[in-house]
């Protein structure tokens, strides 16, 4: 998209307007403030700036010329960690984009990057949508993903501001916040789903009974089992004519089984192993 890199230069005799690779004072470097990408991982970055003092920067960042300086159109992390490991000077090829085309080319790099969280990726389809005049369906084209992705993520943005902010704080998946997307109190919802590390299954439950008006699943106290997981212990108990014992813990847990009689544990082994009984 950006064409290749032919050789590197200054910024005082290059043309404003290819793909030569030219060395940048970071001082004339500003961020673009639409950028899709607003959450940058502080030890990830440490880790960049790291590498960048022993190796320097590898790839070359995208600029385009603006208020006389340079707008970042792809490459923000890798200045904000140039600056980090104290360099003067950043390798870039600097492009005469527009503002819609500067947008398109961001949202690409962080996406083939996988480096923008659900929330940003939405806010980003939204201003193309909002402000170019881009359907659905031409940026899905775009990004390279279903046009059922980029209207899931645009639904995202339904959510209260805290909810979304849980996505991007990495508390709640995608799956959880699609999960209570049109529920009366969202926002009480992902507490709990966070709170108790509910799994996205257990999160579509809590859902389906907040918009249907029943009360949501009571939260054990102190000691005392979920009442959904004692339901569930009977429910397999009787089909198998054995003691269920779930343990559920954050995300994961275990099944224990539990044998009165050689027989039952026989009665297990075939049943687990596919043998005829």
């Amino acid at each position: 998209m950006l064409g290749e890199v032919e050789r590197e230069t200054s910024t005082e005799t290059a043309p404003p307007d290819d793909s030569t690779v030219r060395m940048v004072p970071i001082t004339r470097i500003a961020p673009h403030p639409d950028q899709p990408r607003r959450h940058f991982d502080s030890d990830a970055l440490g880790e960049l700036a790291k590498s960048i003092e022993a190796r320097g920067v590898i790839q070359p960042i995208v600029l385009r010329p603006h208020d006389g300086k340079y707008q970042i159109v792809a490459g923000e992390r890798r200045w904000r960690a140039a600056q980090m490991a104290q360099l003067h000077e950043i390798p870039a090829i600097i492009r005469d984009f527009d503002e819609g085309e500067t947008l398109e080319i961001a949202l690409v790099e962080n996406i083939q990057r996988e480096d923008l969280n659900a929330v940003e990726e939405a806010e980003a389809y939204h201003r193309l949508i909002e402000d170019y005049g881009h359907s659905q369906a031409a940026l899905a084209r775009l990004v390279h993903k279903s046009r059922s992705h980029v209207a899931n993520l645009l639904r995202l943005l339904d959510l209260p501001e805290r909810v979304r902010a849980m996505v991007v704080e990495g508390r709640l998946d995608m799956g959880h916040a699609r999960a209570i997307i049109g529920t009366p109190d969202p926002a009480s919802l992902a507490l709990t789903i966070v709170s108790r590390g509910l799994s996205v299954r257990d999160a579509e439950a809590l859902a389906r009974r907040a918009k249907s008006g029943k009360p949501p699943a009571r939260s054990s106290a102190p000691g005392e089992r979920d009442a959904d997981i004692v339901a569930l212990e009977r429910q397999l108990g009787a089909a198998l004519g054995l003691s269920v014992r779930i343990d559920h813990k954050g995300k994961g847990g275990s099944v224990t089984l539990g044998y009165s009689s050689l027989d039952q544990l026989d009665l297990i082994c075939q049943r687990l192993t596919g043998e005829k009984i």
